[in-house]
């Protein structure tokens, strides 16, 4: 307690700058591989997946990131277990918003597309284990963590591929696929709209004064969805379809009509992983900064300072744009050959998963549902034409994200311990 006392406002900034790098990990890992699809594609360049996430992740997560926070992200740790040495809790979350973004950058530097979330649960469980020990931890949540790892990937994949597998059989595979791609897309787009709208409300406009009932939530989703298709019906038959493009890659044409699919998808996924994935920067940040604030009490949630919000967006946005073009890289073009329907597929099915998932309870991690999906569509077109070398390089990031995060929060806990002592 006497560290909050004397170190209060101390303790605030340094944990706003490694909420802020915990941001910054989170832009350039996870929307990085969420924007891959479509860098990968070539539906959008680098810099214009970085303008949208800019728009879309920084307005996702100051518009809808929320009011109110839960304190210990996903009920992980018991916080009660800290009610007589609040100081300890502090200090944990300070250490765990470092390890966490410190892990984020160095598999983004390589590459590797890993879960923010269980970054920041590796790190907060390894701080619970030392300071307080073992008994903090709520053990029977990592079945469900643990699980995720097979259970999430798996069904995003099955949904890829008979997603993809829909497209070759209406289009690709038919005597006219132009005209038939001009006659379905405007389906997919209704199915595309609904599903990132369904994600959306369910995990976002709460927030904003949208209070919806799961009835009207699902009427306004299928109205926007049915205005966006007849868009898109509208925009499909206003361009201009040379045949001469087939000529220089076989259904050119289609995939054109398929790119417009990438960038909508693009945009909604990118507010909507703004307003679910900033917690995992702002949570512990606004944990840290509302136990000082009330003096060292600890409460089941805490309102996010003004101040908090834009922090989290603005870290995001720069993350993506200094270090994502390598996490783009490794799902746009590593795991397999993405053209825009195949990568239409992938995001989807990575939307169809999260709605699933939120309505059914199911942990999820973004990332490994999208590499799930992307697998799916590279499965459609045979073992071939998936890399299982960057396949297994990307589970082995999955599988020491955990102890990685635990392991560098320990560390970071006591070197803090010892500076504030």
């Amino acid at each position: 307690m006497d560290i909050i006392a004397n170190y209060g406002t101390t303790l605030v900034l340094v944990a706003a700058l490694f909420g802020f790098l915990m941001a910054w990990g989170i832009g350039a890992n996870d929307v990085a591989n969420a924007m891959g699809t479509s860098v990968g594609t070539k539906s959008l360049t680098i810099r214009q997946a970085i303008i949208i996430a800019m728009i879309f992740e920084f307005a996702g997560a100051y518009l809808a990131g929320g009011e109110v926070t839960a304190t210990i992200r996903n009920g992980i740790i018991d916080s009660n277990a800290f009610a007589d040495t609040p100081d300890l809790l502090v200090l944990g979350m300070i250490a765990s918003l470092l390890a966490a973004g410190a892990w984020l950058i160095l598999a983004s530097y390589f590459g590797w597309p890993v879960s923010t979330t269980h970054s920041i649960i590796g790190a907060i469980v390894g701080f619970a284990v030392v300071s307080i020990g073992p008994e903090a931890v709520q053990w029977s949540k990592f079945g469900g963590i643990v699980g995720s790892w097979v259970i999430t990937p798996a069904i995003s994949g099955v949904i890829a591929y008979f997603m993809f597998i829909s497209v070759q059989k209406l289009i690709f595979n038919t005597d006219d696929p132009l005209n038939n791609a001009k006659r379905y897309v405007p389906f997919y787009m209704f199915l595309t709209a609904l599903v990132i709208c369904l994600v959306t409300i369910k995990k976002g406009l709460t927030h904003v004064g949208l209070h919806l009932s799961d009835g009207e939530g699902i009427l306004l989703s299928i109205a926007i969805s049915i205005a966006v298709a007849f868009a898109g019906w509208i925009y499909i038959r206003g361009q201009k379809y040379n045949p001469q493009d087939d000529s220089k890659m076989h259904f050119a044409n289609v995939e054109k009509v398929f790119g417009i699919l990438m960038v909508i998808t693009a945009c909604a996924m990118a507010f909507a992983h703004g307003s679910n994935d900033v917690a995992n920067a702002i949570g512990p940040l606004s944990a840290v900064a509302s136990i000082v604030a009330s003096g060292g009490e600890i409460g089941g949630s805490s309102h996010i300072a003004w101040w908090i919000l834009p922090l989290g967006g603005i870290g995001i946005v720069i993350g993506l744009a200094t270090m994502g073009e390598k996490v783009m890289a490794t799902v746009g073009t590593g795991i397999t050959h993405l053209t825009p329907s195949r990568g239409f597929a992938a995001q989807l099915a990575t939307a169809a998963t999260v709605v699933i998932a939120s309505g059914t309870g199911l942990p999820i991690s973004t990332t490994q549902t999208l590499v799930g999906a992307v697998m799916g569509v590279g499965l459609a077109r045979g073992i071939a034409a998936l890399n299982l070398g960057v396949l297994r390089n990307i589970v082995v990031s999955w599988i020491i994200t955990l102890p990685a995060g635990a392991i560098l929060a320990i560390a970071i806990f006591y070197v803090l311990q010892a500076c504030f002592s």
